[in-house]
C-alpha cells in the first residue's frame, strides 16, 4: 500500500503541471470508485473547476478546487493517479479528468480498492478516516513526550500503536518494520514499556526513514508509480522490510518474521531489544 512518501511523490509529481489546471471533462469508467456523491452528480460539479492546489494528508492526496471543493484520493493498495497524453491512458483506468492543459489526469486501479470523494471544504470532517489522522510525522507538535504519555500503560505491540493512523499519520508496514530497526526497538515490545528517551530515539528514526524514502521518491515492489509512471528506488535501500531470512546488516544475525496486528514483520532478533 502506498504510504506518506508514496503518495508525497505523487503530490510532487503532480505539483506545478496541473495547478491552475479546469478540469473540461470527466470520463468514470467504474462509478463505484467515486463514494461521494453519486457518478452523475461528481461529473457536474467538476466540470469546469480549476484544481488550485495538491496536498496531502497522511495517505491522502487533497486536490483544491475551486468554488471551495476539494477532491479527495485515497490509492489504497493499488491505485495510482497518472498524468497521461491522450489517448494514451492507463490500462486500468477507472476515472479520467481530461484539463484544460491538454492532458488528462487518470485514476487507474486493477484491484479497485481506492476511493474518490469529492466534499466541500469544509465539510473534510465529515470523512472519518481524513478527520481521525493524527499529527503528520514531521509535525512540531509530535514530540517523543507526546507518544511517551499516550503509550503509558498500554499493552500494544509498539509496531501496532506506529501503525495506528489516530496516533501518527502515514506510516504503514514498510516504514513501521524500517523504523523500529533504525532505533533498535523490538515490534513486539509493549508500547507502554518504551522510556521517553527510547520514543524520542524512534520518533527520529521514523523520520529519518520518510525522508530517506521520500528522497529516493518511495519504496516500489511491484505496483506503486507515481505520476508520472515512474518507478521508486528506495526498495535498494531497505534494511529489514522484506528481509526475512537475510544476514542483519549491523550484526549479521538472521532476520525474523513474526505477525502483529495480522501484518508480517520483519527484525533483528538480536539488535532489537
Amino acid at each position: 500500500m502506498p504510504e506518506l512518501p508514496e503518495v508525497e511523490q505523487v503530490r510532487r509529481t503532480l505539483s506545478g503541471k496541473i495547478e491552475g489546471s479546469r478540469i473540461e471533462a470527466v470520463a468514470v469508467l467504474l462509478p463505484r470508485i467515486i463514494r461521494a456523491p453519486e457518478a452523475q452528480a461528481f461529473c457536474e460539479i467538476v466540470r469546469g473547476k480549476q484544481i488550485l492546489a495538491i496536498e496531502r494528508r497522511g495517505k491522502y492526496l487533497l486536490l483544491r478546487l475551486s468554488d471551495d471543493w476539494t477532491l479527495v484520493v485515497h490509492l489504497r493498495m493499488t491505485g495510482r493517479l497518472l498524468l497521461c497524453q491522450p489517448p494514451g491512458c492507463e490500462r486500468f483506468a477507472r476515472i479520467i479528468f481530461s484539463l484544460s492543459n491538454g492532458a488528462c489526469l487518470c485514476y487507474a486501479d486493477n484491484r479497485t480498492l481506492g476511493t474518490i470523494h469529492l466534499l466541500p471544504s469544509n465539510s473534510l470532517s465529515e470523512l472519518a478516516g481524513l478527520a481521525s489522522l493524527g499529527p503528520e510525522p514531521f509535525a512540531a507538535e509530535l514530540t517523543a513526550e507526546r507518544l511517551c504519555s499516550l503509550s503509558r500503560g498500554r499493552r500494544i505491540a509498539v509496531k501496532s500503536l506506529l501503525l495506528d493512523q489516530r496516533i501518527i499519520a502515514g506510516v504503514g508496514n514498510i516504514y513501521a518494520d524500517e523504523s523500529l530497526f533504525v532505533a533498535g526497538i523490538h515490534p513486539a515490545r509493549p508500547a507502554g514499556s518504551l522510556s521517553c528517551d527510547e520514543w524520542a530515539a524512534l520518533l527520529g528514526a521514523v523520520r529519518k526513514v520518510l525522508a530517506q524514502a521520500i528522497a529516493h521518491r518511495g519504496t516500489t515492489f511491484r505496483d506503486y508509480r507515481d505520476a508520472n509512471g515512474e518507478a521508486g528506488s528506495n526498495q535498494l535501500y531497505l534494511h529489514a522490510y522484506g528481509k526475512v531470512g537475510e544476514k542483519c546488516g549491523r550484526c549479521g544475525e538472521t532476520m525474523a518474521r513474526i505477525v502483529l496486528g495480522g501484518r508480517g514483520t520483519c527484525f533483528c532478533p538480536s539488535c532489537q531489544r
